[in-house]
C-alpha cells in the first residue's frame, strides 16, 4: 500500500492526524516529534559487557501490568532478585511507557514490538534486551453489538478502533493487509486500548481488536445484543522487554536487567505449566472472571518461546516498521539499532529446551 496524501488519510473525518500522533505519543513527544530519531540517537549503542554480579544497592523500576509480575514471581519462587525493586509499576499500554520512560519513573518494561519503534519515532532511545515469540494470535476483532460484519473483508467502509503506538494497531493493519484492504477504504479512528470497550459499547466504532484475555468479559455482556468475535491468524509475534538507553549505559542498572530477565521468562513458563493454579490466583481472584472464562483464555495461551538468536525477531520488526511506514505512520530506518545484543540469549539459557525456539 503506498504512502497517504492528505486527501486519501484513513483516519474518520474530522480527526487531524498530526493531533492524533501529538495526544498519543504525549506532550512530551509531540514537542520533539520529528519523524525519526536523530543520527546520533539511532546509531547509539551500549557500550561494554555485562557484569556478572549486580553491585549491592542497585534498584530498577519495573512495569508490572495489573500485577503480573509480582504474582508469577511470588506463585512460581522467584522472588530471590539479586536487586532492589523500587517501584513495581501498573503499567503496559506501549505510549504510558515511553512516556514513564522519558520521565524517569520506569527502568524496563514488558511490551510487544510496536512501542520501541514509536520511540525510535519519536526521537526517544530505547533498547530491546529480551525476546518472547509468540506463535498463535492474540487478539481478536470484536464488533459493536447490533454489527452485521463477519470477515475481516466486511471492514471496507467500516470505522476501525485504532491505536498506532500499541500491539493492537499492528495487528489491525497486518489483517488488512491481508484482507487486501487499502487504508483509506476504512475509516481508523484513534483511541489508545483502554477506551475500545466504551468505543464498542456506544457505537462510536464499528471493530476493535481485544486481547483473548479481554474478549470474553466484552462478549459476555454484549454476544446478546449482537456482538460478535472475528478471529484471524494474524499474530504480534514479540512480546519483549526494553529499557531505555540511559539505564543500560549504567553499568549496575545493566546487570540489574540482565539478572531480571532469567526470572522474567522463567515466571512465563511457570505459568504455562500451571495453568489451573494461574487461572484461579489472577484470572479468577484479580481479573473477577469464572473459572470457566479464565480456561478459555489460558487454552488460547501461546507457549513461552525464547529464542537463543534474535534474527527472527529483528526481521519481524523490521516489516512491522515498514508497514508502519507504508502507511505515513513513521518514517522508514534499519531496526537493528533497537536491539541491545549484549542481552541476546540470557532468556533462552535460563529455561528448558523445549521453551527455547
Amino acid at each position: 500500500m503506498p504512502p497517504l496524501s492528505p486527501s486519501s488519510s484513513p483516519f474518520a473525518p474530522g480527526v487531524d492526524r498530526r493531533l492524533f500522533l501529538s495526544s498519543l505519543l504525549g506532550v512530551a513527544a509531540a514537542a520533539g516529534l520529528s519523524g525519526c530519531a536523530g543520527a546520533s540517537a539511532a546509531d547509539s549503542k551500549s557500550k561494554g559487557s555485562l557484569s556478572a554480579k549486580v553491585p549491592s544497592g542497585t534498584s530498577l523500576k519495573i512495569a508490572s501490568y495489573q500485577n503480573v509480575q509480582q504474582l508469577q514471581f511470588k506463585l512460581a519462587g522467584l522472588t530471590d532478585l539479586p536487586f532492589a525493586v523500587s517501584s513495581w509499576v501498573n503499567i503496559g499500554a506501549g505510549p504510558d511507557v515511553i512516556n514513564a520512560f522519558r520521565a524517569k519513573s520506569l527502568d524496563v518494561a514488558n511490551n510487544a514490538g510496536i512501542p520501541p519503534i514509536q520511540a525510535h519515532y519519536q526521537g526517544y532511545d530505547a533498547k530491546i534486551v529480551a525476546i518472547n515469540i509468540t506463535r498463535k494470535p492474540n487478539y481478536l476483532f470484536a464488533t459493536k453489538p447490533g454489527s452485521d460484519i463477519h470477515a475481516v473483508a466486511d471492514f471496507k467502509g467500516k470505522k476501525l478502533a485504532f491505536s498506532q503506538g500499541q500491539a493492537q494497531g499492528v495487528v489491525l493493519l497486518r489483517a488488512l493487509k491481508e484482507a487486501g484492504l487499502a487504508y483509506d477504504e476504512v475509516k481508523l479512528v484513534p483511541l489508545t486500548s483502554n477506551q475500545f470497550f466504551t468505543a464498542l459499547q456506544s457505537g462510536q466504532v464499528d471493530i476493535a481488536p481485544l486481547a483473548n484475555s479481554q474478549a470474553p468479559a466484552y462478549l459476555k455482556q454484549y454476544e446478546s445484543k449482537g456482538a460478535r468475535a472475528i478471529t484471524t491468524d494474524v499474530v504480534d509475534l514479540l512480546n519483549l522487554l526494553w529499557a531505555p538507553t540511559s539505564v543500560l549505559a549504567d553499568p549496575a542498572k545493566a546487570a540489574a536487567v540482565a539478572a531480571y530477565i532469567p526470572r522474567w521468562a522463567q515466571g512465563q513458563v511457570w505459568a504455562y505449566e500451571h495453568p489451573d493454579a494461574w487461572n484461579e490466583e489472577f484470572y479468577v481472584k484479580t481479573q473477577n472472571l469464572t473459572l470457566a472464562q479464565a480456561r478459555s483464555i489460558t487454552e488460547l495461551a501461546n507457549k513461552p518461546l525464547f529464542p537463543p538468536s534474535w534474527d527472527e525477531a529483528v526481521k519481524w520488526e523490521q516489516e512491522t516498521a515498514d508497514l508502519l511506514a507504508e502507511g505515513g505512520f513513521v518514517k522508514a530506518f534499519k531496526v537493528g539499532s533497537l536491539f541491545d545484543r549484549r542481552f541476546e540469549g540470557i532468556a533462552a539459557k535460563a529455561v528448558p529446551a523445549e521453551y527455547r525456539k
